[in-house]
């Protein structure tokens, strides 16, 4: 982003993706922001454990089915938005007195992962061998 582009919306969406080849389903997390560039244009800006990636809704940015490879454009199934600083008057804040020294141990906590996260059930049975036909969700 450059210096005069204004960030003005932030979030964690969980996108589900379904294979339609061999029917797998799986979720992943994405952190979003949405931005103004300084022309006034709205841009979305899509990244997965820190790294920048093209956004999982356009068939560039498709992950590929972890099963067979076939790539396939998710879905949102649930987003958190992350609130704007400096937030609404009388909202709890801390002021940080030590930069250097302030909850050093975050920088050593691990990674917090974007699949660390409970998986979708599998769909069951392959539909010749059950009574109702599968539909992806």
């Amino acid at each position: 982003m450059e210096v005069d582009d204004v960030i003005t919306e932030m979030a964690v969406e969980r996108v589900e993706f379904t294979c339609g080849r061999c029917w797998h389903e799986w979720s992943a997390d994405y952190d979003v922001q949405q931005y103004r560039d300084e022309q006034g244009g709205q841009w979305e800006y899509f990244s997965r454990d820190g790294t920048p990636v093209p956004s999982p809704y356009t068939p560039a940015g498709a992950p590929p089915c972890p099963i067979c490879g076939r790539r396939w454009v998710g879905r949102i199934l649930a987003r958190r938005p992350v609130p704007m600083p400096p937030g609404a008057t009388h909202t709890p804040r801390l002021k940080i007195t030590d930069a250097s020294g302030h909850r050093s141990e975050r920088h050593g906590a691990r990674l917090l992962g974007s699949a660390a996260h409970v998986q979708p059930e599998p769909l069951g049975p392959p539909a010749e061998e059950s009574s109702e036909p599968r539909v992806p969700r």
